[in-house]
């Protein structure tokens, strides 16, 4: 059968009234949980198996998926309005998605993440629908050289997500990756830097260290100068992007959908990956690049609707190789065995109203979430008209309590402090906290990746330029690397000479 008789067979599923209902369901607990930081969409997912026993499976991987992909929709709030990332995937939009909210216009920087992540859902559901089997093989070819290579190209993003000195931005680079290597070695066993504290074994958690670096760090840089928080009580208006804004940011969505897309089919690529990626792409095409990171509207459309969609494409290796490519997805492979079905090359033959109902449930989902989110743009963007006492007893609250809910452990809130002191000493001297977390992120699974090919290849370090697809990335990753870096030696030595010469 053709797509076009599989879809049909998957709306006739998606479409029954108790599906939608669960879809509605999934959809609005995702929102919450991508609004509410530290609470996750992998504990979620994980406390709801248990309500899955009494579902039918389409239903209850409906549900799930909805959280799943809501989530995404939902972590943008927080992190524009209070510049807390509800997700990992969202720590990008705070870079100026938060500056838009500080210049009055919270609205449009709301209003471009619905239509975007709506975009970048939709262009996800599209590729997967067309693209799922071919997709599927490409994935297979990629061993642990390969997986290096694309880490490696995340990391180059350091450089774009430098504000201001490039110098500082790689110094923060490389603290993230020190604090990556805390915990037990991945191939060992071995503790490394956990000083005999316990709750170091399992390093640190990515959420107490993204709020305090961003959350905690900017209240007390608010209340150190009033006159932030004056911006923070101009009035709002205008919610939805003007035509300008339109302008601006239609291709950095095309881009960021298309590129979220393809990064979300490869197991470790994923939402965080993509959104980082596509930001640092932006700013690098970018004739303005130093409008990025003090409100530029394409630095919140890009990644929006790239973790969007690779949120979605994230179900092919799961539905069609059996492969989760994240801890979500594993979740619901969870759930999907439970009723006894097993994700695979025969899932599309075996269950195809499964298979095809679910794909179908995203269109429904998408439509669902822009029809949620649109409207409650306006309640949102209420919570800058609070008094700044208020406000900052609430970004207490959600810190601790999202902070606590990671582990139910008083260290994650001490993790939390520390790292929101740590934020705050480095803004103070203008060190930017972006690449500190996608380094963080990022050198766990770059380690992980270097040691098993160095393991299956006996040390031979030629496998990551023998290897043609591990190979091409490298060459690509060193290109984006090489301009910013030549471009400050030659301002380098452009300064040396003027100073030589006076």
């Amino acid at each position: 059968m053709d797509i076009l008789s599989n879809l049909l067979i998957g709306f006739s599923v998606a479409l029954e009234p108790i599906n939608i209902f669960y879809g509605l369901i999934g959809a609005l607990i995702g929102t919450a949980v991508g609004v509410l930081p530290g609470l996750g969409t992998v504990a979620t997912i994980a406390l709801l198996l248990p309500v899955t026993y009494q579902l039918e499976p389409v239903s209850a991987v409906i549900m799930l998926a909805g959280i799943f992909y809501g989530a995404q929709y939902g972590g943008s709030t927080t992190a524009i309005l209070l510049n807390i990332p509800g997700e990992a995937s969202s720590v990008t939009t705070t870079l100026d998605g938060y500056q838009m909210a500080r210049q009055g216009r919270a609205g449009p920087a709301l209003g471009i993440c619905a239509i975007g992540s709506f975009i970048g859902g939709t262009i996800g559901v599209i590729g997967l629908c067309i693209a799922a089997p071919l997709l599927a093989d490409m994935a297979l070819q990629f061993g642990p050289p390969e997986y290096f290579a694309l880490v490696l190209l995340g990391l180059m993003m350091v450089i774009y997500l430098a504000e201001g000195s490039i110098i500082k931005g790689v110094l923060m680079g490389f603290l993230g990756l020190f604090a990556g290597t805390i915990g037990l070695d991945p191939v060992t066993g071995t503790e490394r830097f956990t000083f005999g504290i316990t709750e170091l074994r399992d390093g640190l958690d990515l959420v107490p260290v993204a709020m305090g670096l961003f959350g905690i760090s900017e209240l007390m840089l608010n209340i150190e100068r009033p006159e932030a928080r004056d911006v923070l009580r101009s009035a709002v208006r205008d919610l939805l992007p003007t035509r300008q804004d339109w302008n601006r940011a239609w291709k950095a969505i095309v881009r960021g959908s298309l590129f979220g897309f393809f990064a979300g089919i490869l197991p470790g690529g994923g939402a965080t990956i993509s959104s980082f990626m596509s930001y640092g792409l932006e700013k690098r095409l970018s004739k303005t690049p130093e409008r990025f990171g003090r409100g530029a509207i394409e630095g919140v459309a890009a990644p929006e609707s790239a973790n969007n969609a690779a949120s979605t494409s994230s179900f092919i290796p799961l539905l069609t190789l059996g492969i989760p490519g994240n801890l979500s997805t594993a979740m619901i492979l969870v759930a999907l065995m439970i009723h006894g079905i097993q994700p695979g090359p025969l899932m599309m033959s075996e269950h195809p109203d499964l298979f095809w109902g679910v794909i179908a449930s995203m269109y429904v989902g998408n439509i669902i979430l822009l029809c949620l989110n649109l409207p409650m743009i306006t309640l949102w963007v209420r919570l800058l008209h609070t008094p700044y006492h208020y406000l900052a007893l609430l970004i207490v609250v959600v810190c601790v309590v999202g902070a606590y809910s990671v582990t139910y452990s008083a260290f994650s809130v001490l993790v939390m402090v520390v790292f929101g002191v740590f934020g705050y000493i480095t803004r103070r001297y203008n060190f930017p906290p972006a690449p500190f977390i996608l380094a963080m992120i990022l050198g766990p699974m770059l380690e992980k990746s270097l040691q098993q090919s160095l393991i299956a290849e006996g040390a031979d370090l030629s496998v990551f330029i023998t290897r043609p697809i591990s190979a091409t990335i490298l060459v690509i990753g060193l290109a984006l690397a090489m301009k910013p870096l030549l471009l400050l030696l030659v301002r380098s030595r452009a300064t040396n000479a003027s100073a030589s010469g006076q």
